[in-house]
């Protein structure tokens, strides 16, 4: 049965500092490959078990970047404009180079569920990334998310079981 009370993990994100650091240190010490295997067959064995839109806590506090082709496909799936997309749901940095929904939580989040879940940007569909290689490039993004995603807090935790209890 995997931890999916969003309380109880918070909690124990704080709790779990010295496990994490000496995981994360470990994990560096590893082949690349063997953590993706190890990683890959943790998220595929765990994801399956968590309804995320029984959680939701991404869509509720995740800011969200969106890419040019996400705010295409955003804007067509609305039957909007673009400009018009934009207008209404896109925040831009002073340069331009950075584009991101402009609430928090996400605009589209309803009871729930993604109401454009169909068109949603590329960083939602990868979220939490778990299924991508080189994962220790990416420790820093993970634990970040650690006690606020249900998939990654099981997934860390295992991960512990099975490296941490053979020190």
């Amino acid at each position: 049965m995997q931890v999916t009370d969003l309380t109880f993990i918070a909690e124990a994100s704080e709790k779990n500092e010295a496990s994490n650091e000496k995981l994360k240190s470990m994990l560096l010490r590893l082949e690349s490959a063997y953590v993706d295997e190890l990683v890959f067959s943790l998220n595929h064995e765990i994801s399956p078990q968590i309804d995320c839109t029984q959680c939701g806590n991404c869509c509720r506090s995740l800011m969200i970047n969106v890419e040019k082709e996400d705010a295409l496909r955003l804007a067509a799936h609305l039957g909007l404009p673009v400009k018009s997309f934009e207008n209404k749901y896109i925040e831009k940095s002073s340069e331009g180079s950075l584009s991101v929904m402009n609430n928090i939580p996400c605009s589209f989040l309803h009871h729930n569920k993604c109401m454009v879940y169909e068109a949603r940007p590329n960083e939602c569909r990868e979220f939490p990334g778990l299924h991508r290689p080189n994962f220790t490039g990416r420790l820093f993004a993970t634990f970040m998310h650690y006690g606020r995603c249900p998939i990654i807090y099981n997934v860390i935790e295992q991960l512990k079981n099975k490296l941490l209890a053979k020190e």
